[in-house]
């Protein structure tokens, strides 16, 4: 994996050569000659942060209304109403 720097100077110039260097690594945009931010691909994202789909990927998404979710019973205990008082 290569690791590329570039300063955010550069990157406001030309963010579409950032976005490209980043299918062979992480870019690294710096300011003020110190590592403030990253860029990387969503799948490499994922793959770090754990890689599975979130409740809001879910909800954008057309096909999810086909999953089918049966949340668990927490009890036969009837719920109760919280007191305010």
């Amino acid at each position: 994996m290569i690791t590329t720097t570039i300063t955010s100077k550069e990157f406001e110039t030309d963010p579409r050569r950032a976005r490209k260097v980043t299918s062979g690594g992480p870019v690294f945009i710096s300011e003020r000659g110190k590592h403030a931010f990253a860029l990387l691909t969503l799948q490499e994202y994922r793959r770090i942060g754990g890689g599975g789909e979130t409740l809001a990927d879910l909800l954008f998404d057309p096909e999810a209304a086909k999953i089918d979710f049966e949340p668990p019973r927490m009890g036969d205990e009837p719920i109760q109403a919280a007191d305010f008082s």
